[in-house]
């Protein structure tokens, strides 16, 4: 009798023991992702960039047999620094017809000219950025994700990716970290004035 005492002491220690231990773990791990692998959330973000279509603005293109084709060396750089402004016809945006350039890296409306920014991982890129300033432009579509910045133009669906969840926005940006850096400052929006037909 006295051993199965002793027995069911132990057991009831050894149980408290290891819930306090549990406890503890949970308390230092509160507000950290649940997605601790960081092979596994890289390949999350890079699936979530391709089905949200971030390669269709973002990424330079060539034409190809059968359309516009991505050019890999310069996947997600945005508008490409070095190329002339594109030409748009400024009474049709004024009237509410947006307008795309050849690969679509430019587009035109009633906002005047916006150019898809330069996502990679260089200096120069979106990957770049701290997690917060990348979270705060996909929830509040804010220019580099600081307050006091000018808003995310169309055609970014900015309002749309604010419903991603904080995971996903994580899985995104340490994807964007991991891409090939690609120096390029796209240039700074346009207004009608400066719009050429």
């Amino acid at each position: 009798m006295r051993t199965l005492f002793l027995l069911a002491a132990y057991a009831t220690a050894t149980l408290c023991f290891s819930c306090k231990q549990a406890d503890n773990t949970g308390a230092s791990d509160a507000g950290k992702p649940t997605t601790t692998d960081s092979a596994a959330m890289v390949t999350r973000g890079e699936y979530l960039v391709t089905i949200a279509g971030c390669n269709d603005c973002h990424s330079p293109k060539k034409m190809g047999p059968n359309g516009p084709e991505l050019v890999p060396e310069t996947l997600l750089s945005g508008y490409p620094s070095n190329r002339p402004v594109s030409s748009f016809d400024s009474a049709l945006a004024q009237r509410g017809i947006a307008q795309f350039n050849e690969d679509m890296t430019a587009a035109a409306g009633p906002w005047g000219i916006s150019f898809a920014s330069n996502l990679t991982s260089d200096d120069s890129g979106a990957g770049s950025w701290p997690l917060e300033n990348f979270k705060n432009a996909l929830r509040h579509g804010k220019f580099k994700g600081m307050d006091a910045a000018r808003p995310l133009l169309p055609p970014m669906p900015w309002f749309n990716l604010a419903k991603l969840t904080d995971e996903d926005i994580a899985a995104i940006h340490a994807y964007l970290k991991t891409t090939r850096p690609v120096k390029n400052v796209a240039p700074a929006p346009m207004q009608f004035k400066d719009m050429v037909k």
